[in-house]
């Protein structure tokens, strides 16, 4: 971004939806809904059967249960209490209270396919906002028809419920950017920070990107009064919202932990001698055991509970492992951003031809759009920054954990709406 942003010219000169906007728009997401979920039922029916695919999928099940029958939130009996953030795991609870104590796990997945479906609403609204509506429809259409949030919405996993969040939190930081009073604007941008707060109780990862894309804003954007109060607007909703959160985590461990104590477990899972990019906890048990034995021979710090212990083992041993190995963290980087972006899934099983083919016809042409759109709008203000700002924070992130298409898909949103901009932009051009 030039030092000399000027003032965004969206939104004012774009008219509001009209009913019969939203009509079309409700059968659009219909589609996509119906779409969601006859893939979630092929999905179960034939790949997942009645289980879950991905590990991490039953410690939110485990913690979804624990929060419907009221008991304590830790996974498993005297497990860990800090192994997760309670968003997700909140979400799914009233299934336990609908179905009973066992729920079918179909029932998770359609749930995933209505948040999948509710991000289609928000790349439409954010399309809208920024280009207007033959962009909102480009974008909404994108987005209902994209298989990377086709496939989101059949797993029983975060991504979903943060797919929906993301652009809720851009509309509303744009929203405050462009409101006319400083009050309104505060009032947006509070708003904007408690979205970022339920993104990051649901995603951890997410917790640094309003510092991260405010300092942006402040050391390029132009005016940087707007910028500054917007800021402090986002960080008062987003401390606000997780502040319930950090006080509950200080009683647990006796420390300020400001997401969960897996933190150091995912830094080595992305740092260490054996990484190859790719998600591998098997070296758990054996940090697990180093503690123990730290704890029977009284070399422990008994006051501090096992598992922030274990977690500030398992981050110390990244972080020194990255040091004395500059170059294999480098490399592994590398490794970790193709993953990332990757034409096709990094996974055998799920790279058939056909996969690969489905996926790389669809992914490609939205992101490399989606990259043009964002030269296009360089120099148009903030709020276009702010859709491809996702891709970058969730770039930097996952190249020092670990590397998957799945953690790129929610920064495909954001690349979604500028694509759309751009492809009406200049099919409007060329029919004039």
């Amino acid at each position: 971004m030039p030092d000399s942003l000027p003032q965004s010219s969206v939104s004012a000169d774009n008219p509001a939806a009209e009913p019969g906007d939203l009509r079309r728009l409700a059968l659009l997401l219909a589609v996509a809904l119906g779409i969601r979920i006859a893939a979630a039922i092929f999905w179960q029916a034939q790949v997942a059967g009645d289980r879950f695919v991905f590990g991490d999928s039953e410690s939110y099940w485990t913690l979804a249960r624990a929060i419907a029958a009221g008991e304590p939130f830790e996974y498993g009996r005297n497990g860990p209490r800090i192994f997760r953030t309670p968003g997700y795991p909140a979400l799914l609870a009233p299934l336990f209270l609908i179905f009973g104590g066992d729920p079918p796990v179909i029932a998770a997945r359609c749930l995933s396919a209505v948040f999948s479906t509710i991000a289609v609403a928000g790349a439409w609204f954010l399309a809208w906002r920024l280009f207007g509506r033959r962009a909102a429809w480009l974008a909404g259409l994108a987005a209902a028809f994209y298989p990377g949030l086709i496939a989101l919405g059949v797993l029983v996993l975060t991504e979903p419920v943060f797919c929906a969040l993301l652009p809720l939190q851009l509309l509303l930081w744009s929203a405050a950017w462009q409101a006319g009073g400083e009050r309104r604007r505060l009032l947006l941008a509070l708003a904007a920070g408690l979205a970022a707060a339920a993104a990051t109780l649901v995603r951890p990862s997410w917790l640094l990107f309003v510092p991260f894309a405010a300092a942006i804003g402040l050391a390029f954007g132009r005016p940087r009064t707007r910028h500054a109060l917007i800021a402090a607007g986002l960080m008062t909703g987003l401390i606000a919202g997780m502040l319930p959160w950090w006080l509950r985590n200080a009683r647990v461990a006796g420390h300020f932990v400001p997401t969960t104590l897996q933190m150091g477990a995912s830094l080595y899972d992305g740092l260490n001698p054996h990484a190859t990019g790719a998600s591998d906890m098997a070296y758990v048990p054996h940090f697990i055991e180093i503690e123990r034995r730290a704890e029977a021979s009284g070399e422990a710090n008994l006051e501090d509970p096992f598992e922030y212990r274990l977690d500030r083992r398992m981050r110390d041993a990244a972080v020194a492992w990255a040091s004395e190995n500059p170059s294999k963290a480098l490399r592994l980087a590398l490794v970790k951003f193709v993953r990332i972006w990757n034409v096709w899934p990094n996974e055998p099983a799920f790279s058939t031809t056909s996969v690969r083919l489905a996926v790389a016809a669809t992914y490609l042409p939205l992101l490399l759009l989606g990259l043009a759109g964002a030269a296009w709008t360089a120099r148009r203000g903030w709020p276009y920054a702010l859709c491809w700002l996702p891709a970058l924070y969730l770039t930097l992130m996952h190249i020092v954990f670990v590397g998957s298409i799945r953690y790129r898909e929610p920064a495909m949103i954001g690349l979604i709406v500028l694509a759309a901009g751009a492809m009406a932009a200049w099919s409007g051009r060329e029919k004039r």
